[in-house]
């Protein structure tokens, strides 16, 4: 492969990519509705930071929202948190989504490991959604009433998704390879009404049955007055893990109910459309309550000018139903796009199983990781020379940072007329804060731009904006799909303790970011203890909830670090009790805990025995400092002694960091420039 730098131009969009560009549409737009003249699109993005409800109001009209009830004004209370969007109107997410249905069709693109491509119209995805949200109301779902579901990334999923919104009650969903604490851990925040589940699942070619945990998680539920079994396959047996179970066939065995004998639910902008959990680093994990109005808004918004979603395609990202890609690409449907839903292990049966869901679907679009292309690189794998990838016309990399080989990867062994673009956001907006533009070149290694209505910025620890300098990613004005709130936060203290806790009144999103003059963007990784593995947050709380389980370990402390082409590298670090020792049988049972409470993402890459686990004055572990040692920092930078409760125990990670023996050093540290 050629060598390449960072920041070298890989690409430039043709004539033609610009003539069809949505992003120069929308500008043709604002020209003859707004008599709003911008020449370029960094030009664009001043202007809807800084005249926020022109620009919003331009989004309302530009997609054409319905509402029932008009808005007020766009934007009533600013303040961060509390900003109140669009009061007085009312509207309803799955209420937009189902008024693109189109018959004959398609609607939705899926299938599961090694089986065939599956299509499903808009007549039976519209059929589907009505005739289960009748069945819910039914049931006595309401408004606000919670439904929550481990379900795989499938149609089901999202019908329940869709009907659960369409009646106005709350979304939640978690995959089947989550276990059983965490998922307690999560819905027993919510109170929820009905449970829809798959007692199965199916990943690399081994079936895995769910039906023991199942009914723990039955048990532990116990508000749950419906549960609804969703077969994992046609010949699956039915099982009764408790209480007052439905069969989803049965739910479904209906007549189908035409969309002028439905109404979808008239809700205000702000009322909850789902809620989305990313761990904190104390306490369970942190139930983010969306609302229809924003999300709507925001994925509108996305779709078209960062992926250039165009009627009619399909689009393909390699998500879980655990991950907020796939709400994103649920959204899909909004913009008439076709999203593609593949369940499964993404090597199996062969490691170039994904390009040939590509090549089947004739996908415009596809997303995945910087580790699955390296993944592809080590397996030999050159797509073009194996797949008709004709249509294929972007790709976006996201779930960790983005090396200059890795997308150069891309251009010699995809296609070398495509536009690679990489993003980053977080579940918390469920959103991307910067991300691709085709109107704009494509450097090695770089986020092409800030995305539009997104007022994000580099910090120093003074809370001065910086370029060309490593800082923390604060967002500086609100945006529509901000968190809502957090279930059950009263006065909202968990959520000011989320982001407003370092910069007040400003979003700290808890990301290291560098912008360069011309506005390119690198995200280098967490800032904060939060663990970032392929795009999925784990909060170090539950790691360490697991481990008190174990009675061979006194203490730990783990870390993950980004590494160079979208690796990992997850070390944990372990204090044993007296007369322990780690040997292969703990450092197996330690993983079992953790895929049994958890899932396999949880269980670290490696284990070190410690003979202490480094503490502040205040009772804190030294996640953050410990991690920017290991990734480079002067550890006299990285960590105050005299802050310390026990300074030597900061000696190991030290001479850890010196020596680097299982990962290498990054080749942008973190910590650099803070």
């Amino acid at each position: 492969m050629k060598t390449v730098r960072e920041g070298e131009l890989l690409w430039r969009p043709s004539k033609a990519r610009r003539d069809r560009s949505q992003v120069l549409r929308f500008m043709q737009w604002l020209k003859e509705h707004r008599g709003l003249q911008l020449e370029s699109y960094d030009a664009l993005w001043r202007w809807s930071v800084t005249d926020l409800e022109s620009f919003w109001h331009s989004i309302w009209d530009y997609f054409g929202i319905q509402a029932s009830a008009p808005f007020e004004r766009v934007l009533g209370r600013r303040d961060m948190p509390g900003a109140e969007w669009f009061p007085g109107a009312r509207l309803n997410y799955a209420g937009y989504i189902l008024a693109r249905e189109r018959p004959e069709a398609t609607a939705i693109m899926s299938l599961r490991e090694g089986e065939p491509l599956q299509r499903m119209s808009w007549a039976t995805l519209g059929d589907k959604i009505r005739i289960l949200a009748t069945q819910l109301r039914r049931m006595g779902v309401r408004p606000g009433d919670r439904v929550v579901a481990v379900l795989p990334n499938a149609p089901e999923a999202a019908i329940a998704t869709l009907a659960t919104a369409s009646i106005g009650a709350i979304w939640s969903c978690c995959g089947p390879d989550f276990g059983t604490k965490g998922v307690l851990e999560r819905f027993r925040q919510l109170a929820p009404k009905v449970f829809l589940y798959v007692d199965a699942y199916q990943y690399g070619g081994k079936r895995y049955d769910r039906s023991s945990e199942l009914r723990e998680i039955l048990q532990g539920l116990d508000t749950v007055e419906h549960a609804i079994h969703v077969p994992y396959a046609p010949q699956a047996v039915e099982i009764t893990p408790a209480g007052n179970v439905r069969s989803w066939d049965e739910l479904m065995d209906q007549p189908r109910i035409a969309a002028a004998d439905f109404a979808c639910e008239p809700v205000a902008f702000g009322h909850p459309l789902w809620i989305l959990f990313s761990s904190g680093t104390t306490g369970l994990p942190k139930p983010i309550v969306q609302g229809h109005g924003g999300i709507l808004l925001e994925h509108l918004k996305h779709l078209h000018f960062n992926f250039e979603a165009t009627r009619g395609d399909p689009l393909f990202f390699f998500t879980t139903t655990s991950w907020m890609i796939w709400n994103f690409l649920l959204s899909s449907l909004a913009a008439d796009v076709i999203p593609v839903l593949y369940d499964g292990n993404p090597a199996y049966p062969g490691p170039d199983a994904l390009w040939k869901v590509i090549e089947e679907s004739g996908a415009t679009l596809f997303g995945t990781s910087p580790a699955y292309i390296d993944h592809q690189r080590k397996a030999g794998i050159v797509p073009k020379q194996r797949f008709n990838l004709e249509r294929l016309e972007s790709m976006t990399l996201a779930g960790s940072p983005v090396s200059a080989e890795c997308m150069q990867w891309v251009y010699e062994n995809v296609k070398t007329d495509l536009w690679v673009a990489s993003g980053s956001g977080g579940t918390d907006c469920c959103t991307g804060f910067v991300g691709g533009v085709s109107i704009l070149p494509v450097y090695a290694g770089e986020i092409q731009a800030r995305a539009l209505g997104c007022a994000c910025f580099a910090f120093d620890e003074q809370g001065r904006e910086i370029v060309d300098e490593v800082g923390e990613l604060v967002i500086t004005q609100p945006m529509p799909s901000m968190p809502v709130a957090f279930w059950d936060d009263l006065q909202d203290r968990r959520y000011r303790e989320s982001y407003f806790d370092v910069y007040p009144g400003i979003w700290r999103h808890g990301d290291f970011v560098r912008f360069n003059q011309r506005g390119g963007v690198y995200v280098l990784g967490r800032s904060d203890s939060t663990l970032n593995r392929h795009g999925i947050r784990i909060g170090t709380a539950e790691i360490y909830r697991s481990l008190a389980l174990l009675e061979e370990i006194d203490d730990a402390l783990i870390v993950n670090l980004d590494l160079p082409d979208g690796k990992f590298f997850m070390p944990l670090f372990v204090k044993l009790r007296a007369g322990r020792q780690l040997d292969q049988p703990l450092v197996r049972r330690v993983g079992e805990q953790l895929r049994r409470d958890y899932s396999p993402r949880h269980v670290p890459d490696k284990i070190y025995e410690v003979l202490d686990i480094p503490y502040t004055l205040t009772g804190k572990r030294l996640e953050v400092p410990i991690r920017r040692i290991l990734m480079g920092m002067d550890p006299d930078k990285a960590a105050n002694r005299a802050a310390l409760r026990n300074p030597a125990a900061l000696d190991y990670f030290i001479e850890f960091a010196k020596h680097r023996h299982d990962f290498p050093r990054s080749g942008q540290d973190s910590g650099r420039g803070t």
